[in-house]
């Protein structure tokens, strides 16, 4: 149903609302809580592809990184996106590498072919130089197994060597390596994407349950307290059944894993209007109500079930710079650097608002990648840059912990070539008891409408003025680069109310991303 704003007649911000525009409603309820927003669902993802480790991450000789070859600028980059945990070594990568090619005197260690990418990789970045950046940088790793070419004894002893603390041949070899006390890597990865025929070690459904359950086994002997992440569909061309994949791998992993992966990659908006680009978020809300109801149905008269939750540990717009694994092996070459666009900021919002109408099922997410291949964050020997959907991200992850909401949103609609409208209004929110703020994240997909909204706050007036952070740009393929990193900021002001209501309007200017957060008062 669509609610006029008959006779109001109010500027806000600087957009006038309108009885003539179609108009919104949000009405905000903080006891009606979806879940908590687990800050793992700020993760990132690096993957030896391109320049996303070696002149991206770890930059040796270059008088920008520090007496261990990090790059300085790209860890103070990091921790101002917020990254909350960081998966490694892959991605496609990881399917045909062998962790112990990664240890020891980096002189010594032996180059290999990267039959993923067509690289040849170098070996000097490897387990302890991933995990002191994570300790440097305070994020949790992950670390995923090679589920593909590899073997259940590497993942076991992988295991070992990180996490061991009693006097073992692999914990001596960590000691010898120069790391005394344990890692105690608390996330691993059960492989990677080993549905896709594109993967070294492809399996079917059952063999991969079979191989990761057995994984499960041996790798909990070594470390009885990791929590396990077992893959979930990533191949969804035409003809591949990624439901039957869920359903295979959560019946024989239920009692095992704490999490199934999903991915995602929306491609990026070429000839199509800017609404059918954003409505990935139909097929986004689809494919995680899915796997969440899978999750039930395998946990279905199982006393006790153990929690298992959704890790979106990859996730973005790609890819305009190249084709992917096994078409061409090439592609190292362009390494995958996007130049995201303000269109992609806004394709941010997609994804992050559903995760947060979702809290109470995905608890971990991985944007694809951290640095130069696919990534919010661009480097070269002089130093960085912040693309545009680093901001988005960087803003959204200040809700971390709060209590997601279940909001009654009203929207007007828009017109898809596929023939399905979607709200013009995508909208998401969440309520920090603490500091008694509520957020409401609000992504207007049309490309020309401005929408005037009415916010209900039910739990009385509010009480101050309201904070907006808004990207906004009339470019929707504007860029960042060196040297011209300016073009896209987000912008802040404050609105103010009537702190005697319970009630305010906001008109959600044409193709924007906007945070709204407020304090509401008692109740009258």
């Amino acid at each position: 149903m669509r609610l006029g704003l008959i006779g109001i007649l109010v500027c806000l911000g600087g957009f006038p609302l309108t009885a003539q525009k179609p108009s919104a409603r949000i009405k905000i309820d903080t006891d009606r809580v979806i879940g908590e927003i687990n800050p793992h669902m700020f993760g990132n993802f690096a993957e030896h592809l391109g320049r996303c480790v070696y002149g991206g991450m770890y930059d040796e000789g270059n008088p920008l990184s520090d007496e261990n070859g990090f790059r300085k600028d790209v860890m103070r980059a990091v921790n101002q996106l917020g990254v909350s945990n960081l998966r490694w070594p892959g991605g496609n990568f990881v399917s045909g590498y062998n962790w112990k090619d990664g240890i020891g005197p980096k002189d010594a260690r032996t180059p290999r072919p990267d039959h993923a990418w067509g690289a040849i990789e170098s070996n000097r970045f490897g387990t302890d130089e991933f995990l002191l950046f994570c300790e440097r940088t305070g994020i949790e790793p992950v670390l995923c197994i090679n589920a593909g070419l590899g073997s259940l004894n590497e993942a076991r002893e992988w295991v070992e060597y990180a996490n061991e603390s009693r006097d073992t041949a692999w914990a001596r070899e960590r000691r010898k390596n120069g790391r005394d006390k344990p890692w105690n890597v608390k996330f691993w990865g059960l492989g990677n994407e080993i549905d896709g025929p594109w993967q070294l070690g492809h399996k079917t459904a059952e063999e991969y349950a079979a191989f990761a359950l057995e994984a499960a086994k041996v790798m909990r002997r070594a470390d009885p307290s990791i929590r396990l992440i077992a893959n979930g569909a990533s191949n969804y061309k035409e003809g591949s059944d990624w439901i039957g994949w869920n359903r295979t791998v959560l019946g024989k992993l239920r009692n095992d894993i704490d999490y199934i992966s999903l991915h995602m990659y929306i491609p990026p908006r070429r000839q199509e209007s800017l609404e059918d680009f954003l409505s990935a978020s139909q097929t986004l809300d689809e494919r995680i109500e899915i796997t969440r109801a899978q999750i039930r149905m395998a946990q279905s008269g199982v006393t006790n079930p153990r929690p298992i939750g959704i890790a979106f540990d990859e996730w973005n717009v790609c890819c305009r710079t190249g084709p992917g694994p096994g078409r061409d092996l090439e592609v190292h070459k362009l390494g995958l650097e996007e130049r995201y666009g303000f269109e992609d900021a806004l394709a941010m919002g997609v994804f992050l608002n559903s995760f947060l109408r979702h809290a109470d099922v995905v608890r971990m997410a991985n944007l694809a990648q951290l640095v130069n291949a696919l990534a919010p964050i661009v480097s070269n020997k002089d130093g960085v840059f912040l693309q545009s959907i680093f901001y988005p991200i960087a803003e959204y992850g200040k809700q971390r912990g709060n209590s997601a909401l279940d909001l009654l949103v009203s929207s007007p609609s828009a017109h898809t070539a596929g023939g399905k409208d979607i709200a013009m209004l995508d909208v998401s929110g969440s309520w920090d008891p603490k500091r008694r703020l509520v957020y409401i994240n609000v992504l207007n997909r049309s490309a020309d409408t401005d929408v005037p909204a009415q916010l209900d706050s039910v739990d009385g007036r509010i009480s101050g003025n309201v904070r907006v952070w808004q990207m906004r740009h009339d470019d929707l393929r504007a860029t960042h680069d060196f040297g011209r990193d300016r073009t896209l900021l987000p912008k802040t002001s404050t609105v103010p109310v009537n702190t005697a209501s319970k009630t305010f309007s906001y008109t959600f200017p044409r193709a924007s991303l906007t945070i709204l957060s407020f304090a509401p008062g008692e109740a009258r």
